[in-house]
């Protein structure tokens, strides 16, 4: 008991800080609460640390085998810590010195801590479980505002999110009953004599919650609508965060639970990775609002990460792939959200135009993370991506391969639509302000990142892909 504990010392940081921030929280003045940020940045610091130094071997589990503390787990734990930091960082302006400053930086700190558990759960009730704690404070954090807008959009996230998390322990219910187990080993050997149409029931609505977290089709409706009506930094933490953990449960899921029970488990993966790329893509060609056009970016990524997970099982390359792409996607993502909360005045298009004159650095950023969510080399997204691609290839999708391609180049023409405007010589009508110092500050350093996870792509892959197969 005290070895497992001693495992999830990354998790207990979160869960720590978090109740420590609440308790600090409700003492300190309402106008200086900046100490329950910065006991959130030590923790995050910590949980990498943590895991970096204890980083474990496949395989590894607690607690009977219900929560896995092996590689796919100590990734999740590294991309959404950094991703935390990357957030605190961007929120600094617009929640500092707010008399609930505190709220925002727990209920942010324990949405990462859901993601975690989601990545890591083993046990079907443990996953259920995972899934309420990435939610619930995303809920909240979604109308922390008290605004029209931001009212509106908790209210859709949240009936939404409560109709699938209710066919989420349906599945869970069906599941269990098929086979008398929730421990994915356990799974593993006992659907394949179940019946075939009680295990599909069970497994499509238990897939149907984690694909509303991840944002996928035909679960993706309020991705736009949240990431328009929320803050711009509750848009950047849900479109990123709840992804890591979300595509991370879906791999587990597919390849150590239900492959053998009887469905194409592959094939059905990736039609709906087909869709959510294609959909994702379409619906952003004509976009005039910024973050609803990065919301509809985020659901077109999902569908090149599922490309990865209809890999699971038939490609050596393809959790690679998932961990490489999760984290260059995140910090890239963050990156360009970073430059939409530096200028929360710029909310179309043509807000930017004219940027390069004014802010060169801040349109140069834009530049590099635009460009690396198309998948432009050198950066982190073009290697992931490209590790996708060859993973989809060799697991037999070639179709799929194909499909991507072409969605990746159509992209590039939504993305070009508000880069043009931001590198042109004609300023526009709507003044740009003074960026953010901290946002701008974040996109200064996600940029370059982004450009350093392609570079270091090789070396990350090889020590990822010879860690699994040990």
């Amino acid at each position: 008991m005290t070895q497992d504990l001693i495992r999830l010392l990354p998790e207990a940081s979160l869960a720590g800080s978090a109740v420590a921030g609440l308790l600090l929280g409700s003492y300190l003045p309402r106008h200086r609460q900046w100490p329950v940020r910065a006991l959130a940045v030590v923790a995050c610091a910590a949980g990498l640390v943590l895991t970096v130094a204890s980083w474990p071997g496949p395989g590894m589990t607690v607690f009977e085998g219900t929560y896995a503390v092996d590689v796919p787990t100590a990734g999740a734990r590294v991309v959404v810590l950094v991703s935390v930091l990357l957030i605190l960082a961007i929120s600094a302006e617009q929640t500092r010195g707010d008399r609930r400053e505190s709220e925002f930086v727990v209920l942010v700190l324990l949405a990462a801590l859901g993601a975690v558990l989601l990545a890591g759960a083993g046990d079907l009730l443990l996953l259920m479980a995972a899934y309420l704690l990435a939610s619930v404070p995303l809920y909240a954090l979604t109308g922390f505002a008290k605004d029209a807008p931001g009212t509106e959009a908790s209210l859709k996230y949240y009936l939404l999110g409560a109709l699938l998390g209710v066919c989420m322990l349906f599945g869970v219910m069906l599941l269990f009953g098929a086979a008398g187990a929730t421990r994915y080993p356990e799974l593993h050997e006992r659907l394949a004599g179940a019946p075939v149409a009680l295990v599909v029931v069970g497994a499509v609505l238990l897939l149907a919650g984690l694909l509303f977290k991840a944002g996928a089709v035909p679960a993706h409706f309020w991705v736009p609508d949240v990431t328009e009506g929320a803050r711009p930094p509750v848009g950047a933490l849900v479109t990123t965060v709840p992804k890591v953990g979300a595509v991370i449960a879906i791999y587990r899921l597919v390849e150590s639970a239900l492959q053998p029970s009887g469905l194409n488990w592959a094939l059905l993966v990736a039609v709906i990775a087909a869709v959510t790329m294609t959909l994702g893509n379409l619906a952003a060609f004509f976009q005039t609002s910024v973050r609803r056009l990065l919301a509809y970016s985020t659901i077109s990524q999902v569908g090149y990460l599922l490309m990865a997970v209809a890999a699971a099982g038939h490609s050596t390359l393809a959790l690679p792939a998932v961990l490489l792409y999760l984290g260059a996607y995140a910090v890239t993502n963050l990156g360009a959200f970073a430059v939409v909360c530096a200028l929360p005045g710029a909310r179309s298009l043509d807000d930017y135009r004219g940027l390069r004159g004014r802010h060169r650095w801040l349109a140069l950023s834009l530049v590099v993370c635009l460009l690396g969510l198309v998948g432009t080399p050198p950066t982190g997204v073009f290697a992931g991506k490209l590790t996708v691609f060859t993973a989809a290839f060799d697991a037999g999708l070639g179709w799929l391969v194909v499909l991507a391609a072409v969605n990746t180049v159509a992209s590039l023409f939504y993305y070009l639509r508000w880069l043009a405007p931001a590198l042109g010589a004609t300023p526009g009508t709507s003044p740009i302000e003074r960026p953010g110092r901290w946002a701008a500050t974040t996109a200064y350093v996600a940029a370059p990142l982004s450009v350093a996870a392609g570079i270091l792509a090789g070396p990350l892959l090889s020590a990822l892909h010879g860690e699994l197969l040990m």
